[in-house]
């Protein structure tokens, strides 16, 4: 866009500028089993207006889509592809949670390295436990140092 087309934005009687989407990804579990599967549901995204990449892992049954883009249309576009199991994807990294094994966090079925992501898996940091151990500890500056 150059400097005439942004100043006639603003000559313009009838206001006619939508709201641009923010930039975000969307990730999206999809069950897939081979090459036609994976260029379908592909193929159904990137033909969607204001898409950037799309990323597809078959191993994972992981697809990430960024782009200026709506996540419910990007998930009814993928079910519409005949994949009526798609969901948002449910898991989050091993080390980025304090309690993996807590009841619901893990799950079998997620592929190597995530687990389920559930309020119970994250710690809560105003526990009083927590706080007490936290005076004592080496790595605060602030710790008593009588000990």
């Amino acid at each position: 866009m150059g400097a005439l087309d942004y100043l006639a934005n603003f000559c313009t009687v009838t206001s006619t500028r939508t709201k641009r989407k923010p930039l975000q990804s969307v990730e999206i579990k999809v069950k897939m089993d081979c090459d036609g599967c994976e260029r379908r549901v592909r193929n159904a995204v990137k033909s969607m207006k204001g898409v950037k990449t799309v990323e597809v892992s078959r191993k994972q049954h992981r697809v990430k889509v960024t782009g200026y883009v709506d996540p419910s249309k990007v998930l009814k576009r993928i079910r519409s592809t005949g994949k009526k199991r798609a969901e948002f994807w449910p898991y989050v990294e091993y080390n980025l949670v304090s309690y993996p094994y807590v009841a619901g966090a893990y799950d079998k079925r997620a592929p190597a390295g995530f687990v389920r992501n559930v309020a119970q898996a994250f710690p809560v940091y105003n526990a009083p436990e927590e706080t007490i151990t936290a005076l004592f500890s080496d790595d605060n500056p602030h710790a008593c140092s009588i000990m």
